[in-house]
């Protein structure tokens, strides 16, 4: 639990509109997988007997209960441990060797929460520890649930509240975050994000649900992300997804999940996040435009990341079986198919998709 947070500043922040049902009715489109199932992870009798015992000794004995989250694409450990006493604490916990990448970001999310601006809706770390060949990092535990889909519109306006005060902190680099020397979206995009370019060079395949769609806009669309993002003077979350997300019993909204914080426009993460709020059948485009983390974005903002995710998303299904989670790339399928499905509902284009897949 987050007791530890400070008061809030008392810097005004512009609330962000509460969203209602979109004037036209689309069908509701939910995930193959549900969010909260997505992960396949070791249990606690799995984690080396050393490791058992060394995180025991931090919350006082033998955990009491030991819930295992089952959200999120990575095969770490992670679960709530509630000592004998009563004390809970979020711990991910991932092999030295053979598990590397998780340790590395493990740490880093440690070094970033511990510098975000106090009061923000954030778990905090609290301790780390390496024993056994594995590292562990023990946040705050959240007393909350992962918001359901489709999206109830409270839970929503919970969700796009609090992500407007996290952006407002963050609309210019903390100079403790600064300091990390984060990566920057524009970077992450040209590096990673943007794939319609290679599918209109030939180096990778068109994927089956934008047969028919127009790739050079798409092309167009995606490449002025770079662009857009080195502009923004501000740190967005990078991964501000609907399993990334808590609701507390008060109806308060948490971020978690902070590995990918970049330099980059908070209007980024707001349209990651309605992916979801569009597939719920919710005015995703008011919700954007009213936020105040599209306050000053670019005309075409939305646009162009719609067409960023869609081709990032869709290739990425593509790629294969992952050894991180069965469901990742059904995941990806979907996600993409919101994206590129929201892009032609506003670009009015009139090409004929094809069904979801299942």
């Amino acid at each position: 639990m987050a007791g530890s947070l400070a008061e809030p500043t008392d810097a005004p922040v512009r609330r962000a509109p509460r969203v209602r049902q979109h004037g036209v009715v689309r069908p509701i489109s939910l995930p193959p997988v549900p969010y909260g199932s997505t992960a396949v992870r070791p249990g606690w009798a799995d984690l080396p007997a050393g490791l058992r015992d060394a995180l025991a000794a931090r919350i006082g004995g033998p955990p009491a209960a030991v819930r295992v989250a089952g959200g999120g694409f990575t095969s770490g450990f992670a679960a709530v441990l509630t000592g004998p006493a009563g004390e809970r604490a979020f711990v991910k916990a991932a092999a030295l060797n053979g598990q590397r990448h998780l340790v590395d970001w493990y740490a880093h999310e440690a070094a970033i929460l511990a510098r975000l601006p106090a009061g923000l809706p954030v778990p905090r770390p609290r301790w780390a520890l390496t024993e056994s060949g594995w590292y562990a990092l023990a946040l705050d535990a959240i007393d909350g649930h992962t918001p359901r889909l489709p999206w109830a519109p409270a839970e929503l306006d919970a969700a796009l509240a609090a992500y407007a005060e996290v952006a407002a902190a963050l609309a210019t680099a903390p100079a403790e975050l600064a300091a990390l020397r984060l990566p920057r979206l524009a970077d992450l995009a040209r590096d990673d994000i943007l794939w319609w370019g290679e599918v209109a060079a030939g180096r990778e395949p068109l994927p089956e649900q934008a047969t028919g769609a127009p790739l050079a806009e798409l092309v167009a669309l995606e490449s002025r992300l770079p662009g857009y993002a080195d502009a923004a003077p501000g740190l967005a979350h990078g991964d501000l997804r609907v399993d990334n997300l808590l609701i507390d019993p008060g109806g308060r909204a948490w971020l978690c999940d902070w590995p990918w914080l970049c330099h980059g426009p908070a209007w980024f993460d707001l349209a990651g996040l309605l992916l979801t709020a569009y597939a719920s059948g919710l005015d995703a485009d008011a919700a954007f435009a009213g936020h105040p983390a599209a306050a000053g974005a670019p005309a075409d903002a939305l646009d162009v990341t719609l067409a960023a995710l869609a081709g990032y998303f869709l290739t990425g299904a593509a790629a294969g079986p992952s050894t991180a989670s069965p469901h990742l790339r059904a995941h990806e399928r979907w996600s993409g198919e919101q994206a590129l499905g929201w892009l032609a509902a506003r670009r009015g284009w009139p090409w004929a998709r094809p069904a979801p897949s299942p």
